[in-house]
């Protein structure tokens, strides 16, 4: 089972992101200029997100 905590303010930041992606999914027309670096971010903070919590889970598991 993975333990661990990541700041709120973290989460927030990616679910602000989250939704200006699926803003620019459904309705390209509304997308802000800046959609495409927003997609970009999203998707490395998504990405290193998803890499940090494979590397605390094998460290977890090495230590059992």
């Amino acid at each position: 089972m993975l333990n661990f905590s990541i700041p709120k303010s973290t989460l927030y930041l990616l679910m602000i992101f989250n939704l200006i992606v699926l803003l620019g999914q459904i309705w390209p027309a509304g997308a802000p200029p800046f959609a495409r670096w927003v997609n970009l971010f999203f998707l490395i903070g998504n990405a290193g997100f998803l890499v940090s919590i494979l590397v605390k889970s094998g460290k977890e598991n090495a230590e059992k």
